[in-house]
């Protein structure tokens, strides 16, 4: 099992990461839906380490809660995702052993 702390560090760290698009999908609780975000515009929240901000369209920060993340795309393809009821399930890419 992979938590999404481990995934976001090793994107962020991992030499064979670099060269690739990651993006991050959310649920938004309004919509229902994911919503897909680059790794590039997300930051982790000062004091929070279970809190990402991103620069919301009005200029206003949103912030997402880790628990709301349920993919990870690296070049468009699935790298990580949370399946219902919290179980992680591990795709391709995600080495559970690094």
């Amino acid at each position: 099992m992979v938590p999404i702390q481990d995934v976001l560090h090793r994107i962020q760290w991992d030499p064979a990461c670099r060269g690739s698009v990651f993006e991050l999908g959310y649920i938004d609780r309004v919509a229902g839906t994911i919503v897909r975000v680059p790794f590039g515009d997300l930051r982790l929240e000062a004091g929070r380490p279970a809190v990402l901000r991103l620069p919301g369209a009005d200029g206003a920060v949103v912030r997402i809660p880790l628990h709301r993340v349920r993919k990870v795309w690296r070049d468009g393809v699935i790298f990580w995702e949370r399946r219902a009821g919290g179980a992680l399930q591990l795709t391709h890419g995600v080495d559970p052993d690094h």
